[in-house]
Protein backbone atom coordinates (compact mmCIF):
# COMPACT_ATOMS: atom_id res chain seq x y z
CA UNK A 1 0.00 0.00 0.00
CA UNK A 2 1.03 3.73 -0.99
CA UNK A 3 0.95 5.69 2.32
CA UNK A 4 0.85 9.55 1.96
CA UNK A 5 1.12 11.54 4.96
CA UNK A 6 0.73 15.70 4.76
CA UNK A 7 2.15 17.14 7.74
CA UNK A 8 0.50 20.78 8.90
CA UNK A 9 0.44 22.50 12.09
CA UNK A 10 -1.97 23.45 14.08
CA UNK A 11 -3.41 26.89 12.31
CA UNK A 12 -3.51 24.30 9.33
CA UNK A 13 -0.05 25.54 7.47
CA UNK A 14 1.57 22.73 5.25
CA UNK A 15 4.84 21.99 6.45
CA UNK A 16 5.46 19.11 3.91
CA UNK A 17 4.44 15.41 2.88
CA UNK A 18 5.47 12.14 2.76
CA UNK A 19 4.92 9.04 0.13
CA UNK A 20 5.61 5.49 1.09
CA UNK A 21 5.75 2.54 -0.27
CA UNK A 22 4.25 1.06 -3.63
CA UNK A 23 0.27 0.15 -3.74
CA UNK A 24 0.49 -3.22 -4.85
CA UNK A 25 -2.43 -2.92 -6.60
CA UNK A 26 -1.12 -4.94 -10.16
CA UNK A 27 2.63 -6.18 -10.38
CA UNK A 28 5.71 -3.83 -11.18
CA UNK A 29 5.47 -2.16 -14.53
CA UNK A 30 1.80 -2.25 -14.47
CA UNK A 31 0.48 -0.91 -11.79
CA UNK A 32 -1.56 2.24 -12.72
CA UNK A 33 -2.16 3.37 -8.81
CA UNK A 34 1.72 3.44 -8.18
CA UNK A 35 1.95 5.04 -11.31
CA UNK A 36 -0.81 8.15 -11.10
CA UNK A 37 0.76 8.48 -7.58
CA UNK A 38 3.94 8.91 -8.63
CA UNK A 39 3.08 11.12 -11.49
CA UNK A 40 1.08 13.52 -9.17
CA UNK A 41 3.52 13.65 -6.25
CA UNK A 42 6.77 14.06 -8.52
CA UNK A 43 4.77 16.73 -10.71
CA UNK A 44 4.26 18.43 -7.47
CA UNK A 45 7.51 18.44 -6.08
CA UNK A 46 8.53 19.79 -9.44
CA UNK A 47 6.05 22.20 -9.54
CA UNK A 48 6.65 23.80 -5.59
CA UNK A 49 10.10 23.71 -6.54
CA UNK A 50 9.82 25.58 -10.18
CA UNK A 51 6.38 27.69 -10.36
CA UNK A 52 5.93 28.68 -6.29
CA UNK A 53 9.90 28.30 -5.79
CA UNK A 54 9.36 26.89 -2.39
CA UNK A 55 12.57 26.19 0.16
CA UNK A 56 12.22 22.86 0.90
CA UNK A 57 14.30 19.42 1.51
CA UNK A 58 13.61 16.13 -0.68
CA UNK A 59 14.50 12.87 -0.18
CA UNK A 60 13.65 9.80 -2.30
CA UNK A 61 14.16 5.94 -2.56
CA UNK A 62 12.79 4.44 -5.60
CA UNK A 63 13.32 1.21 -4.12
CA UNK A 64 11.46 1.46 -1.42
CA UNK A 65 8.58 3.92 -2.91
CA UNK A 66 9.40 7.24 -0.66
CA UNK A 67 9.46 10.56 -1.65
CA UNK A 68 9.49 13.06 1.42
CA UNK A 69 9.26 16.73 1.43
CA UNK A 70 9.36 19.21 4.06
CA UNK A 71 9.57 22.83 3.93
CA UNK A 72 12.50 25.09 5.68
CA UNK A 73 10.92 27.73 5.38
CA UNK A 74 8.55 28.72 8.42
CA UNK A 75 5.36 29.34 6.17
CA UNK A 76 5.30 28.91 2.40
CA UNK A 77 3.33 30.55 0.35
CA UNK A 78 -0.68 30.73 -1.14
CA UNK A 79 1.05 29.00 -4.85
CA UNK A 80 2.21 25.94 -2.70
CA UNK A 81 -0.97 25.80 -0.69
CA UNK A 82 -2.46 25.24 -4.05
CA UNK A 83 -0.42 23.00 -5.53
CA UNK A 84 -0.65 20.77 -2.07
CA UNK A 85 -4.43 21.19 -1.99
CA UNK A 86 -4.46 19.92 -5.47
CA UNK A 87 -2.08 16.83 -4.81
CA UNK A 88 -4.47 15.77 -2.02
CA UNK A 89 -7.35 15.80 -4.08
CA UNK A 90 -5.87 13.75 -6.66
CA UNK A 91 -4.58 11.44 -3.88
CA UNK A 92 -8.01 11.08 -2.72
CA UNK A 93 -10.10 10.25 -5.74
CA UNK A 94 -7.43 7.48 -6.50
CA UNK A 95 -7.88 6.45 -2.52
CA UNK A 96 -11.60 6.48 -3.79
CA UNK A 97 -12.06 5.01 -6.99
CA UNK A 98 -9.36 1.97 -6.08
CA UNK A 99 -9.63 1.80 -2.41
CA UNK A 100 -7.32 2.53 0.84
CA UNK A 101 -5.86 -0.83 0.30
CA UNK A 102 -3.62 0.63 -2.29
CA UNK A 103 -3.45 4.23 -1.46
CA UNK A 104 -4.29 5.62 2.27
CA UNK A 105 -4.26 9.60 3.08
CA UNK A 106 -3.63 10.99 6.26
CA UNK A 107 -3.06 14.25 7.83
CA UNK A 108 -0.87 15.13 10.79
CA UNK A 109 -0.17 18.05 13.26
CA UNK A 110 3.15 18.65 13.31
Amino acid sequence: MTKITFYKTKAGLYRGFKCDGHSGYARRGEDIVCAAVSVLVINTVNSLEQIAVEPMEVNADEESGTVECRFTAPKVGEAARVLLDSLALGLARIADEYGNQYCRLTFEEV
